[in-house]
Formats: structure tokens, C-alpha cells, sequence
């Protein structure tokens, strides 16, 4: 059964950092593209960053491209999301996800995690 659990999700003041872990069972995550992805109150579900599988070529929306950055840990099965200069529009629930197809603003997700809070406020 394979499941993706997230951590790492806090309350942070505007310009603070937060990094989010995402690790599997049941798969192992070098082997696949994996994804973060976003859902704000009231707002659709949006991807943030994504790192392919084959050559760990990355990509990164707009709204949070020189602050996000998206790595893997081989050894630790697990990948990260280090958030830097937190604004309060990053507040949303942040979603690991292995993506079948695209890693970019069009992708097609094979397995979900449950999701861990973010909330940027002072």
C-alpha cells in the first residue's frame, strides 16, 4: 500500500522559513517525479514545484520561484520543500504528490498525501 505522509507544516511569522518532508512506503520516491502542490481557503489546488525523476530537473511556479526550493534525500526515500521569505499568501495546505506525466503547471498526479499546514501571520 503505498502512502505519502507530509510534516512540517507550522504557524510562521511573514519572512520566516519553514521546510516540509514528504516521505513514502510502500514506493520509493527516487523512482518517480514527485510534486508539491498547494490549496488555499476558498482556491483550487495548484502545483508549487516539481523534480523529475530521471536527471532531477526542477521547476517552480511563479509566485514562489527564488524562494521555494524542492530537493530529494536518496538514502531517506523522502523529498523537501525549503520555503524561504514566507508571505501570508503561501498560507495554504501543502500536498506531496508522484506525478505519471509533466512536471510543470500541467501535471498528472499518481498518489496523494494527506497534507500538512501552512500558515504565514503575524
Amino acid at each position: 500500500q503505498v502512502q505519502l505522509v507530509e510534516s512540517g507544516g507550522d504557524l510562521v511569522q511573514p519572512g520566516g522559513s519553514l521546510r516540509l518532508s514528504c516521505a513514502a512506503s510502500g514506493l520509493t520516491l527516487n523512482y518517480y517525479t514527485v510534486a508539491w502542490f498547494r490549496q488555499a481557503p476558498g482556491k483550487e489546488r495548484e502545483g508549487a514545484s516539481c523534480i523529475r525523476d530521471v536527471g532531477g530537473a526542477t521547476w517552480y511556479a511563479d509566485s514562489v520561484k527564488g524562494r521555494f526550493t524542492i530537493s530529494r534525500d536518496h538514502a531517506k526515500n523522502t523529498v523537501y520543500l525549503q520555503m524561504n521569505s514566507l508571505k501570508p499568501e503561501d498560507t495554504a495546505v501543502y500536498y506531496c504528490a508522484t506525478v505519471n506525466r509533466g512536471c510543470g503547471s500541467s501535471m498528472i498526479v499518481r498518489d496523494w498525501g494527506q497534507g500538512t499546514q501552512v500558515t504565514v501571520s503575524s
